[in-house]
């Protein structure tokens, strides 16, 4: 299950990313929000790591504007790697080497037909599982 949200400037994006899912028949719940109405970005960063905190989600897609405030919100979240893409190769990597668990974009910065190519490859893309990976990993995880 995925869990997706995102603030007011990334809310069309958000509504095109859950069409893609549907196509493609994945799940996901919508954290939120739910119009174009501004709100506080930290919120929706909030329930999608909640989302992924307590296992109901394995992976979380937030946006934006631009991607940075939300996944700084998120990354203040235990437990949570996520990384802003605005290209697949980052996306690629990023589940690669960081095993990144929350994929971030900026509604604002990239065009729709990237947005959903950045999320496939972020949904295809397995963790390398690779010892030198790991053990970068749990540094972060560890505050080190």
């Amino acid at each position: 299950m995925i869990a997706i949200g995102s603030d007011h400037g990334g809310f069309a994006l958000k509504e095109i990313v859950k069409k893609h899912l549907e196509d493609r028949g994945l799940a996901y719940v919508d954290c939120g929000c739910y119009s174009t109405e501004s709100v506080h970005y930290p919120e929706y960063a909030q329930a999608v790591a909640k989302k992924l905190q307590s296992g109901e989600c394995e992976r979380g897609i937030l946006i934006c504007s631009t991607g940075i405030g939300i996944s700084m919100a998120a990354n203040r979240c235990r437990g949570i790697r996520a990384a802003l893409c605005h290209d697949p190769y980052s996306a690629r990597m990023t589940r690669l080497h960081n095993d990144a668990n929350v994929l971030c974009m900026g509604g604002l910065v990239i065009g729709t037909n990237l947005a959903l190519e950045i999320t496939d490859v972020f949904l295809n893309t397995a963790f390398s599982g690779e010892e030198r990976h790991q053990k970068r990993i749990d540094m972060i995880e560890n505050g080190q």
